[in-house]
């Protein structure tokens, strides 16, 4: 097979061109980070043998639905793919004598294990700075990292691109040849929408500190405290449904992602919250803009109530703010659109008192149940997150 065969953009021609040690690739939505080193790596172990390619992310559960998932499909698509080359249950595959193996931070086994000679980091920004320097010190020969500048405290700016050994490269949409046009429409509604939102996901470029709603939170294996209840967004076509369970201990405020899924009828709905063992005390908190739907909810015997809604979304986000957050590792949604969060700004720059309207459904979820629940008894607490 040879490398014309591919269908690539300028992002993985820069990139298999780069000669430095590191290559970080910073980016704005649908820019081809992640689709283009998924064609590197393969390209890379057809033009060599008895190397092993290690990609990583923070989570298993986000590797497997991101990268993992790509790399096969690619395979696939130029009938590379073997069964037989593709170990499951230790998410490697053998390519050319390579090892293309997939891990994540939570196995520390494998992070400080074996030595690789190339490395990938998706999502780079999702990494702490201990998590790379394990990393990188067991790596041989070249380290590659993906990411969205969404985050403007990550350690990647000051430690790894200032390095002389890093190649840069900044791309966005356009750099994408591939993408329909419904799909351009909708990232360049962005530019209306929300001149930092555009910054980030359009541009590439670093995000704002000052519009970050949740600046800091942290990442855990497990739910902690005495559980809140339980937040519920309503979707169907165009958005999803999504469900929070909330949990609090102290100051904390622990949060895992249950439901985010298009299409759902309130009978579908009824059945999810059976299966997750929700009981029929539990206190559920809808969206008040359904009533409907809250309803029939009820119905099935729930105790749902709708969210009160009249002080408004900043209390909401007030309230989440007095706690130090923390969110499960598998809700994946759920950390995506906390890192995302931010403050609208005007045209001129200036810091509006709203939320982007954009991938918020679990947040506002988590918002409906905290400002019904935790208005009065922790009305003294604030934390800058």
């Amino acid at each position: 097979m040879t490398l014309a065969k591919i269908k690539t953009t300028n992002v993985f021609k820069k990139a298999i061109e780069s000669k430095t040690r590191i290559t970080c690739l910073q980016g704005g939505t649908r820019s081809s980070k992640t689709f283009s080193l998924c064609q590197l790596f393969i390209v890379k172990c057809l033009q060599e043998t008895n190397k092993v390619f290690t990609i990583c992310r923070k989570t298993l559960p986000a590797l497997k639905g991101t990268a993992y998932r790509d790399i096969l499909s690619i395979l696939k698509d130029l009938q590379l793919y073997k069964e037989e080359n593709h170990n499951k249950s230790e998410l490697s595959y053998t390519l050319n004598g390579n090892l293309l193996e997939f891990i994540s931070v939570d196995q520390p086994v494998k992070i400080r294990g074996r030595k690789r000679n190339y490395l990938w980091l998706n999502e780079a920004n999702e990494f702490t700075y201990e998590d790379w320097q394990q990393l990188i010190l067991r790596t041989t020969e070249k380290i590659y990292l993906d990411y969205n500048p969404s985050d403007p405290y990550s350690w990647i700016y000051e430690k790894v691109t200032t390095r002389t050994d890093c190649t840069f490269i900044k791309s966005t949409y356009l750099a994408n040849p591939f993408l329909d046009k419904d799909t351009i429409a909708e990232i360049e509604r962005l530019k209306e929408l929300d001149p930092d939102y555009w910054q980030v996901y359009g541009l590439g470029e670093i995000g704002s500190v000052q519009t970050m709603i949740f600046r800091k939170f942290n990442l855990v294996d497990d739910m902690q405290g005495n559980l809140v209840g339980f937040g519920l967004d309503f979707g169907f076509t165009n958005s999803p449904t999504a469900l929070v369970e909330v949990r609090q201990l102290d100051d904390n405020l622990y949060i895992k992602e249950l439901l985010y899924e298009k299409r759902l009828t309130n009978t579908d709905l009824a059945k999810k919250l059976q299966d997750f063992g929700i009981s029929k005390n539990d206190l559920i908190i809808g969206d008040s803009a359904e009533p409907k739907s809250i309803e029939e909810i009820f119905r099935y015997g729930y105790n749902i109530q709708p969210a009160k809604k009249g002080a408004g979304v900043h209390l909401g986000i007030d309230i989440m703010r007095r706690y130090k957050i923390n969110i499960t590792k598998d809700s994946l949604n759920a950390i995506k659109e906390f890192r995302g969060y931010k403050w609208a700004t005007d045209k001129n720059g200036d810091v509006l008192n709203t939320p982007v309207k954009v991938n918020d459904h679990l947040i506002d979820a988590t918002r409906y149940l905290c400002l019904n629940t935790l208005t009065i008894q922790h009305s003294g607490k604030y934390y800058i997150m």
